[in-house]
């Protein structure tokens, strides 16, 4: 069912995803497989897909793109034209954002911040306390 939720910029055509109960704006991509939490929020033109999970606070926004088994979980913020993907985790207050692509066993956390062209891949970990 539709309704409007507040993202933080005022209210906008929204629905609970089914498979978490987390907010999903109207104009997000958010495919039945994914996991969004109860408390995370998926909004702008973003597209979570396949198994990827946004859970807890976390919050995935603008045209950033989340799909296979990739975990988006704390406090983090995945936005502009970011990307993460396949095993990938960013948790914790890490910040994606630009262009940047996580992925592969990556893992982005803490007060970490990747942006720009930035690609973390493999079994890479940025780690800022």
């Amino acid at each position: 069912m539709t309704t409007t939720f507040d993202f933080g910029f005022g209210p906008v055509l929204a629905h609970q995803h089914p498979n978490g109960g987390g907010w999903v704006s109207d104009s997000a991509r958010v495919a039945d497989t994914a996991y969004i939490g109860p408390n995370a929020r998926v909004f702008g033109a973003a597209v979570v897909r396949d198994n990827a999970v946004v859970s807890d606070n976390a919050v995935v926004t603008g045209y950033a793109w989340i799909y296979g088994n990739a975990q988006v979980s704390g406090k983090a913020w995945v936005f502009g034209y970011a990307m993460v993907a396949e095993n990938a985790q960013v948790y914790g207050n890490a910040e994606i954002s630009g262009t940047a692509r996580v992925y592969g066993n990556a893992w982005v956390g803490g007060n970490a911040k990747v942006s720009g062209n930035a690609r973390v891949s493999g079994k890479a970990e940025v780690i800022k306390d």
